[in-house]
Order: C-alpha cells, then structure tokens, then sequence
C-alpha cells in the first residue's frame, strides 16, 4: 500500500525521529507528496551539527569552541583537550536529544568517554561520529521558535529557557524568559532569524543557544521540526499554529 494508492498529497511527520530524518523528507518530494516541513536540505544541513554550525559561523552567529568537522579517532580529542582545556563535551554529530553527549572533566576520563560517546551516538542515529565543543559551566539554556515561508521570510515567536533539564533532557520550559537582558533577549531573537534566512528555512523550527555566565550567548543546533513545547509558544502568543 502506497502513498499513491490512498490519495495522500501531503505528510506531517509529528515530531519524533522521522522528522528530522533528510532521507525521508527527499522521499515523500521523489514521490509528489508535500512534506510538512523545511526543504530535505535544509533538513540535511540542520541534521548535520558540524555544518549547522559553520552556516552559523557564516551568518555571523557566536559559536561555543569547537571542532570544525566530526572527529574520527581518540587522538583528535586528545588534540582538542590540549589546546582548549578541559572541561570538554563530545556530542553526536548526526542527532542530538542528549544521545552521544559525555561531559569530560579530566583527562583520564577521555578514553571511556570518547568510547561511551561513540557507542551511544552509533546506536540512536546509526552514525557513530562525534565533534568536541569546549564545555561551558551551569549555563542557561535559551531556544528561539522561528517560522518561515517559501519566499525568504522568517519571523521569531520569542524565547523559551529550558535550562531546568535531567540528563540533557528538558524538563520544565519557561516562556518568555524570566530576568534575561533585553539587549540579550534582542540578539537572541536577531540571531535565530538570521540564521534560519541564512538557509532559506521553511515552516516551524527552534534555534538553540546557551548563555554563559557573563551574558555571552553561543549558537549550539537548530531543531528543524515542529517540537512538543512549541505547545508553550502557542500560550504566551495566544495563536495556534496548525502545520
């Protein structure tokens, strides 16, 4: 049974893993049935965090340290901790959801960590690459929900701080955030919209920042699909948004 056979001109993907998945973007558009979501690749470049992050680098967006493409041996992460310092993190180069991400504080932690890193990202995404980003301490965990058209334009719908997280999983989602300097609050936005014309996005997404202690924000992924907090956007704009 196909798409074909059941008069299905168009599919929402919901917001699990297949949402974020190129591959099936680019299958339902081989197959003339519109996919609910950013083009397959803009999918592709936001999936793949090495690239998203020089597309940010590129818009202008501050970044956190890091390495500019996946690593593939324990030795580049040695590398990484010498010039930079520890603490580091390792994070799934293609996923994201806290799978691959191991926090290393020390340097005889590297080598599990690397190995446990490795291991969980090839489990979840079927691609065991990682990269290294220098490791920033107690930060607050601020996403921006972007919307896009076909025609270049993209809008902000404020900020949300998930900074309350369990093993790099959201917990609680404040909207807007509480005590964030409007001048912050303006770049964060600014930021977001950038990026997401910066690649031509399309539909409903989230660009993600952490804010360091100093007020510094740094550009970590962008989420490209429709995520379950958006839910929290739609009560503080009192709009709902049917995608």
């Amino acid at each position: 049974m196909s798409e074909t056979d059941n008069n299905v001109d168009a599919i929402h993907p919901g917001y699990g893993f297949l949402s974020e998945r190129s591959d099936f973007a680019q299958a339902c558009a081989d197959a003339g049935v519109m996919f609910i979501g950013p083009s397959p690749e803009t999918v592709r470049k936001m999936g793949d965090k090495v690239e998203a992050r020089s597309l940010a680098i590129g818009a202008g967006v501050p970044v956190v340290p890091g390495t500019d493409c996946p690593i593939s041996s324990l030795r580049e992460a040695q590398v990484f901790a010498e010039t930079y310092g520890f603490p580091i993190i390792f994070k799934a180069a293609y996923g994201g959801g806290g799978r691959g991400m191991r926090v290393v504080r020390e340097y005889e932690e590297l080598e599990e960590n690397y190995q446990r890193a490795y291991s969980e990202a090839l489990t979840a995404f079927g691609n065991g690459a990682l990269f290294i980003e220098k490791f920033i301490e107690k930060p607050r965990h601020i996403e921006v929900q972007i919307l896009g058209d076909k025609y270049g334009n993209v809008i902000h719908l404020y900020e949300r701080d998930c900074s309350i997280q369990r093993r790099h999983q959201k917990v609680v989602e404040i909207a807007p955030a509480v005590q964030l300097d409007p001048h912050l609050r303006d770049r964060l936005h600014a930021d977001a919209v950038n990026l997401a014309k910066q690649v031509g996005y399309e539909n409903a997404g989230t660009v993600e920042f952490l804010v360091d202690k100093h007020g510094k924000h740094y550009f970590i992924e962008v989420n490209s699909r429709l995520q379950v907090e958006h839910t929290v956007t739609e009560e503080i704009t009192e709009q709902m948004y049917c995608f």
